[in-house]
């Protein structure tokens, strides 16, 4: 496996900290609203991640975050009045719900700031400890950027000036200007914590690195985990800030891999609330299947910015039905053992650094000549078998493919209207089987006006959309 890590800035083969092993965290939601696309890229490219490591053998451990505590939730909670508990809850349940539609796996870990105050508030009183820390004189403790020889040695942007004009948040209180606040000290109608500093509540930067020491970091390596992933925007000053932390409170490096996905941009632009076309995934939900979004969006290669379109996002759902077509004339076929070629080919697409591209025209390969070898023997039962099971694997590595072959042609029926045609198709069977032909005639023709096509298969009569 050969992963692009973002501090060297180039491929390098993937040496995890233990052998055998994969321990990665991502950054999560911050959940005061409904998940967009830039959630759904990086959710996406590192369920891919982790499926690939699994694929080649790892034993992963996947934590991803949720940030329970901000700025944003808090001004929620101040302009509609609804509780904090009751705000976090709901878009947490949406996050979770937007991303199983998408065929992302559950995480192992999914800690929240809430939880894990204890952990954060320890990591705090070692900065303090060793002196990389200090208190302000309203009670916000900071994060002593002077302290760390090692700061910026991650994003190398420290002497970006304009860069650094643009991030860092002026505040009264700081001894330097990219100090960073560990706990920020209560204010009226905020929210607050006790702790040994005083009541407040943690900073964002303090938690990722809290949570992974204390639930998921090797004992006894140099580096705490292997792999900690994110979208770009967030390499500086947040990861930077993350690794800062863990090397002058735990005197180890956070992790010995950085990975950071593409910006989505949307018809060009740069997906931004600010310029007003940050598109949820609720939203593209309600016109396509979360198969065909996860599609769309594994199409990119993962560090790069994906411009998202609808033109683009129907050509995927096209190239993605050549798949079920194939299933589907696979249809009643138990799956036998995936091909060794083609399970290598995938393989070795994947273990360059996610190389999507490839691993698709890997796919599609199989597809066209998985067609044309039943075109001139459609009996042979061993290939059948093989090609079920290559389809079946798909499924584990890329996520697709794994839904009934028929119901995926039925997509864009709600289930009333589905509920009609099977219903339908009931009374068609039994007047067929009646010989009541002129009665079994005229529901095929009804069924037609809907739109639907029949097909009499040795396993009943299946039906999927006409105008496919």
């Amino acid at each position: 496996m050969v992963i692009y890590d973002s501090v060297q800035k180039e491929k390098v083969p993937f040496e995890p900290v233990r052998e055998g092993e994969a321990r990665i965290y991502v950054c999560g939601p911050t959940v005061y609203d409904d998940a967009h696309l830039g959630h759904a890229r990086s959710a996406v490219a590192f369920d891919l991640l982790r499926r690939t490591l699994t694929a080649l053998g790892y034993r992963v451990l996947f934590a991803r975050n949720i940030t329970d505590i901000d700025d944003k939730i808090i001004n929620k909670h101040l302009t509609t009045g609804e509780p904090i508990e009751a705000i976090t809850a709901r878009y947490t349940e949406r996050y979770e719900a937007d991303m199983a539609a998408l065929g992302v796996l559950p995480p192992d870990l999914a800690p929240k700031a809430t939880g894990s105050l204890e952990a954060i508030v320890a990591m705090i009183e070692k900065l303090l400890k060793n002196d990389c820390a200090y208190r302000s004189e309203d009670g916000t403790v900071w994060f002593d950027t002077s302290k760390d020889p090692d700061y910026c040695s991650l994003s190398h942007r420290c002497g970006d000036e304009e860069e650094a004009r643009a991030r860092i948040v002026h505040e009264e209180g700081k001894r330097h200007p990219r100090d960073f606040a560990l706990w920020k000290a209560c204010k009226e109608a905020d929210v607050c914590y006790d702790s040994p500093f005083g009541r407040g509540r943690p900073g964002w930067h303090i938690e990722c690195s809290a949570m992974i020491d204390a639930y998921l970091a090797y004992e006894n390596e140099p580096y705490e985990i292997d792999i900690h992933g994110g979208g770009a925007d967030l390499f500086f000053p947040h990861h930077e800030n993350e690794a800062a932390q863990t090397r002058c409170a735990t005197r180890r490096t956070l992790a010995k891999y950085w990975m950071h996905n593409g910006f989505v941009r949307i018809d060009g632009e740069k997906m931004s609330k600010s310029l007003g076309n940050s598109f949820f995934v609720k939203d593209a939900l309600e016109s396509y299947d979360g198969e065909t979004l996860r599609f769309y969006l594994l199409s990119t290669h993962y560090r790069a910015d994906f411009n998202f379109n609808e033109e683009d996002l129907t050509a995927a759902r096209k190239r993605l039905d050549r798949l079920y077509r194939l299933k589907k004339r696979l249809y009643g076929t138990a799956p036998s053992q995936v091909g060794g070629a083609f399970r290598d080919a995938l393989l070795e697409a994947l273990s360059d650094d996610l190389n999507v591209s490839k691993a698709l025209a890997v796919v599609d390969e199989m597809v066209s000549e998985a067609n044309e070898r039943l075109d001139k023997n459609p009996k042979e039962k061993a290939y059948k078998k093989e090609t079920m099971a290559n389809i079946a694997w798909l499924d584990e590595v890329l996520g697709i493919g794994g839904q009934d072959a028929y119901r995926w042609f039925q997509k864009g029926f709600s289930p009333d209207e589905i509920a009609r045609v099977e219903n339908l198709i009931e009374a068609r069977d039994a007047a067929k089987k009646a010989r009541d032909f002129e009665t079994a005639d005229r529901i095929r023709d009804e069924l037609g006006e809907m739109g639907i096509r029949l097909m009499d298969t040795p396993a009943g009569t299946v039906w999927e959309r006409a105008e496919l």
